[in-house]
């Protein structure tokens, strides 16, 4: 004997069924799918659900996160993107933003975070980078948005040369990559480091010598003569 069901209670159950489904799809799987491990996303462990979990342990290449919250939004679903909250409840060294993925596409949202880069960026002796309201955008491997502002903390010197503690600039999109733009106050010294969909990244660090000893002792650190000053570049990947 077959029971019929009304076409209505049948999609009820379907949609009950596949809702399920969702509700308990563990957070390690949905970080799978999302291919963040292509985007050099790792974590020793994930915990919980896609809706509300915890990973462990997460970075970003070699640069470290610490333990984070993860939550999954609903509403991008609905606009073919998938949208995971990361926040870290941490007064001293907070953490707070969001991994977007779509198919063709990949970014951050609204990232507030004090990142210790340690020696990622070597020879140039960066601390950290604070990040605020930082968004960032690629798509099919182009940064298509970006914007917030970005600090870097200089802890060291460049073959004996003091370099200036702070340089601050804000986000921007330059051929292709995401830009940081950074400045030191008397603007006598610039960093840009450019960042690619992929993870590798571009650095130059510019200083304008205030006279020929410092000059000299540029050349000797391995700076050479450019359109802003005395440059030195390095390239690499996260």
């Amino acid at each position: 004997m077959r029971i019929r069901l009304p076409l209505g209670r049948t999609l009820f159950f379907v949609c009950a069924f596949l809702f399920s489904l969702l509700a308990l799809l563990p957070l390690r799987l949905a970080l799978d799918w999302l291919t963040l491990d292509d985007r050099g996303f790792a974590a020793r462990e994930a915990q919980g659900s896609i809706w509300l979990g915890s990973l462990s342990e997460a970075q970003i290449g070699t640069v470290a996160l610490g333990d984070l919250t993860a939550q999954l939004r609903t509403l991008p679903l609905f606009l073919g993107r998938a949208r995971v909250d990361l926040s870290r409840a941490d007064e001293q060294n907070p953490f707070v933003g969001s991994a977007t993925v779509s198919r063709h596409s990949f970014g951050v949202d609204d990232m507030t975070a004090r990142l210790q880069i340690g020696s990622a960026l070597a020879p140039l002796p960066v601390g950290g980078v604070d990040l605020s309201d930082m968004t960032a955008h690629f798509a099919d491997g182009q940064c298509t948005s970006a914007e917030g502002l970005v600090r870097a903390d200089i802890a060291g010197d460049v073959g004996g040369l003091t370099l200036p503690g702070g340089l601050s600039g804000n986000a921007r999109c330059d051929r292709g990559a995401l830009l940081l733009p950074l400045v030191s106050q008397s603007g006598m010294e610039a960093l840009n480091l450019r960042l690619f969909e992929d993870g590798r990244y571009e650095l130059e660090l510019a200083v304008r010598p205030a006279d020929d000893a410092m000059r000299d002792r540029l050349i000797a650190a391995g700076f050479a003569l450019g359109a802003t000053g005395y440059a030195l570049r390095s390239s690499g990947r996260f």
